[in-house]
């Protein structure tokens, strides 16, 4: 599973990176803290690094993409997956990025994009400063960081959006929520993935997933989520949508099934209805075509 990550400050970036490669045991690459690691370190690239941080300029595009493609070797090496994120903040960035991967043969299956509007990230991000006691984050500040991130990651989206990888769900709710629901839909993607090995079963027990966010006894197992499925799929056969002795529209497609975690388990096939609650908002991923 080859996951880029994409998201506005305060949508719990780092927080969801680190569930999903936890989860599937694969690397989460995170250039920000990449870059801060060989800073500490006083490596060449660090140094180099450090310079332009002391004179309050950007570090060029080049230094990201190199310890990128870095880690993205050691990726391929480790087995294949990994979660980046910290990288595209610009369509160059993006292009760049991606003729890496694919030199590499490690091109992303999945961009997963976190939406949350900017009253609610202005929030959290408020509640962070006060609580790191950092005074340099003041409303203005977030303004002038939300509206970059806007402006420059629209082009971005839309570029994913029209190779049909980008998926964005909802991170207004609880990140117990968000997580599970990401966590329930990349498995359901698993097996169309040809690079990926065969999923192992589910476990009926899924209270890990809740402990990782504090939160217990929050899955459903999979033997009732079987039975959804063959309720959906005898449905559907009813309604004309799908063929007796033949595997219905729900089964087929990598963006096509029931979320069977939380509150809602809820059917879907094709495009989701976007909204809140409503979870993921794109949902046409082809095998085959990657980012």
């Amino acid at each position: 599973m080859r996951i880029l990550m994409i998201a506005p400050p305060g949508a719990g970036k780092g927080t969801q990176g680190a569930l999903i490669a936890a989860h599937f045991h694969i690397p989460h690459i995170a250039t920000g803290e990449l870059l801060r690691d060989h800073v500490a370190r006083r490596t060449a690239l660090g140094q180099a690094v450090q310079a332009y941080l002391d004179r309050g300029e950007l570090v060029p595009d080049q230094f990201v993409l190199d310890i990128t493609r870095e880690a993205i070797i050691a990726a391929r090496a480790a087995g294949g997956g990994y979660v980046l994120d910290g990288i595209p903040r610009n369509m160059a960035q993006a292009r760049a990025a991606y003729e890496i991967a694919r030199e590499l043969e490690m091109t992303a299956d999945v961009v997963l994009h976190l939406q949350a509007d900017d009253a609610e990230l202005t929030r959290r991000l408020l509640a962070r400063a006060a609580l790191e006691h950092r005074s340099d984050d003041t409303a203005e500040v977030i303004a002038q960081r939300l509206a970059l991130y806007h402006a420059v990651t629209a082009p971005i989206l839309a570029w994913y959006r029209d190779r049909r990888i980008l998926v964005s769900v909802d991170a207004m709710r609880p990140a117990a929520e968000v997580g599970r629901e990401i966590l329930a839909e990349l498995e359901a993607m698993r097996p169309s993935l040809d690079h990926a090995p065969a999923p192992e079963p589910l476990p009926s027990d899924l209270t890990s997933l809740g402990e990782a966010f504090g939160v217990a006894g929050s899955a459903t197992s999979t033997s009732e989520g079987a039975d959804r499925l063959a309720a959906i799929d005898a449905q559907m056969i009813a309604d004309g949508r799908g063929d007796a002795g033949q595997p219905p529209p729900l089964r087929v497609g990598v963006q096509v099934g029931v979320t069977v975690f939380g509150r809602r388990p809820q059917p879907w096939l094709g495009v989701i209805p976007a909204g809140p609650g409503r979870g993921w908002s794109q949902a046409r991923h082809r095998p085959g075509v990657r980012g």
